[in-house]
């Protein structure tokens, strides 16, 4: 597991938080670029039934790493209002590659690509061991607590 000043760091930028919560550390940061990492703990519920007798994390969970990512990325690096969250309004282009198993620990890198209004738009990319395992290009919008695009 993490230190907990690390994961202030996590908490202080994004509202996620265990067990929903896919980032441990940031392990760089730039103006358009983030680089995280997660450790996929053997004891996650998902392993007991993605595939029991043998588990990987599911492709939607890698996604939400990198989509969570990209929301520390933001909320670091720009001035958002006191009352938004970076909120995901799109996602495509989505390419898995290879498995990630209990006990991996995942490479998140997410960069942004170009900033429209109040949506950025970014590309993911997750690796493991050295492996790429995902890619992904997706959208972060500013939404106001009461839910609606700014």
């Amino acid at each position: 597991m993490t230190d907990n000043s690390k994961l202030n760091e996590i908490y202080d930028a994004i509202p996620h938080r265990p067990p929903f919560l896919f980032v441990d550390e940031i392990v760089e940061i730039s103006e358009n670029k983030i680089v995280t990492l997660k450790k996929m703990e053997p004891c996650f519920d998902f392993f007991k039934g993605h595939y029991p007798k043998n588990p990987i994390v599911p492709g939607v969970i890698l996604c939400e790493a990198a989509f969570q990512s990209g929301a520390v990325l933001i909320s670091k690096t720009r001035e958002i209002s006191k009352n938004a969250v970076p909120v995901v309004t799109r996602a495509g282009e989505i390419k898995f590659r290879k498995m990630v198993k209990p006990g991996d620990t995942i490479e998140i890198t997410v960069e942004i690509i170009e900033k429209v209004s109040s949506a950025y738009f970014m590309k993911a990319s997750v690796s493991s061991n050295g492996k790429n395992v995902m890619r992904c290009e997706f959208a972060v919008s500013e939404v106001e607590s009461g839910g609606e695009a700014k």
